[in-house]
């Protein structure tokens, strides 16, 4: 199993599929999932293009360093290019469900040359509003609290979540540095990105489908697609709409 040495930090990743000459696909989780929510997508997304997918620090096989300063969004778009370097990928497609979704907003607003379309699913850009912000925080944190009292039985029963893949000191030390936001420099972007965007969110994904429809709403190239008959975990309850979405939309991007 590959996995960088970030000063210190292993932060693993692994490439699926073969060289095609077609512009790789990197692929980021939610909170307190791993790699291991993609299984079911690879076969297909990796039939004609190489995938990368990797764990963010705290989850999976990912490190849980114990200092807290090593877990931020700055880190996690640093490990980001980071496993690009490693893979020989100056540039790529780059997405991610929930938590991995705004990262890879995030990644856009750093590396903007190295990004050549972004798929965000069933996730959300972040808040413009100080106290919607401040609540979010504090969900994240009171999430932290559970992990440190409860272990991985405070996890939600969401699809996505694998329970044993995680150390419950790392998930809570990345809700506290890594989920919770500090400022609107992402939302505050979207009308600035300049590559198609696929919004793709569940139906059945209520606290998402506001945050899709004003992504699509502001960002100028959106594609919004909603699946019928999915949640949160749009990629998991239904895989081959999602993929056939997600193909479809890479082969129509891939002149740009």
């Amino acid at each position: 199993m590959p996995h960088l040495d970030r000063s210190g930090v292993a932060v693993y990743y692994a490439v699926h599929g073969q060289p095609a000459g077609r512009t790789p696909l990197l692929l980021s989780h939610g909170y307190s999932a791993s790699s291991v929510m993609w299984d079911a997508n690879l076969p297909g997304l990796a039939a004609d293009r190489q995938v990368v997918t990797w764990d963010i620090r705290g989850h999976g096989r990912s490190a849980s360093p114990e200092d807290p300063d090593q877990y931020s969004e700055a880190a996690s778009v640093a490990d980001m290019a980071a496993v690009l370097d490693a893979c020989g990928f100056e540039r790529a497609a780059v997405g991610g469900l929930s938590l991995g979704g705004y990262l890879s907003l995030a990644f856009w607003l750093a590396h903007p040359a190295r990004v050549s379309a972004l798929l965000l699913f069933d996730t959300g850009p972040g808040f413009k509003n100080d106290a919607a912000r401040e609540a979010w925080n504090q969900r994240a944190v009171s999430r932290a609290v559970a992990l440190e009292s409860e272990g991985l039985g405070s996890l939600s029963n969401s699809p996505e979540v694998r329970r044993g893949d995680h150390d419950p000191r790392g998930l809570a030390l990345a809700a506290r540095g890594i989920l919770t936001q500090h400022d609107a420099r992402v939302i505050g972007a979207l009308p600035a990105v300049s590559v198609p965007v696929l919004v793709l969110v569940g139906a059945d994904d209520q606290p998402f489908l506001a945050a899709a429809d004003y992504m699509a709403t502001k960002l100028p190239d959106a594609t919004k697609v909603v699946l019928p008959d999915a949640g949160h975990a749009s990629n998991i309850d239904q895989p081959e709409a999602f993929n056939t979405t997600v193909i479809d939309f890479l082969e129509r991007t891939s002149h740009r």
